[in-house]
């Protein structure tokens, strides 16, 4: 069984686990890394166990609008594929997903049923430009679409985090 659980990544001076907007779940809230430019990964473990329930992390649009910035939760699933629900203060939300055909085979349809929950590819690539762009950077369409289209392997988490790299919310 692979990993099952949320990341919740924004920009904030402060411990994003303090934050109201993830008052939630505070307590199950791990510092996973800093990044460059006050950019912080935290982890919330769950889910996807029988008995386990999902946790409520709260709303991204939250999040971005407390910390005035960018920010974006990612809900991996067996480590096969990840929910990806993205918030800034002026562009909005949106949300996609990482490992297509992976998640199609958890909703039991095709690859074009999944366009029924969450943007395709090449619109999630535009949309991630601008959440980007939100947060000072300056990053193209074509790597975030090469990540979107991309198999999650080895796992979904190193997807995600490659996608994280692509946004511009880089490794110190």
């Amino acid at each position: 069984m692979g990993y099952w659980g949320y990341y919740v990544v924004a920009r904030s001076e402060h411990p994003l686990k303090g934050l109201d907007a993830l008052g939630g779940v505070r307590d199950e809230l791990a510092l996973l890394e800093e990044r460059a430019d006050r950019w912080q990964v935290w982890e919330c473990p769950g889910g996807g166990g029988e008995g386990q329930q999902t946790p409520d992390v709260g709303s991204m649009n939250t999040l971005a609008a407390e910390t005035g910035s960018p920010a974006l939760f990612a809900y991996v699933m067996d480590s096969r594929c990840a929910v990806v629900e993205a918030a800034a203060p002026h562009s909005g939300a949106w949300t996609t997903c990482l490992g297509r055909a992976e998640m199609a085979g958890y909703l039991g349809g095709d690859e074009i049923a999944l366009e029924d929950y969450f943007l395709p590819p090449g619109d999630a690539a535009e949309r991630a430009v601008a959440w980007a762009a939100e947060g000072g950077r300056t990053v193209g369409g074509a790597p975030l679409l090469d990540v979107l289209r991309a198999r999650p392997e080895p796992s979904a988490e190193e997807l995600f985090f490659r996608f994280l790299d692509r946004l511009g919310v880089v490794a110190r």
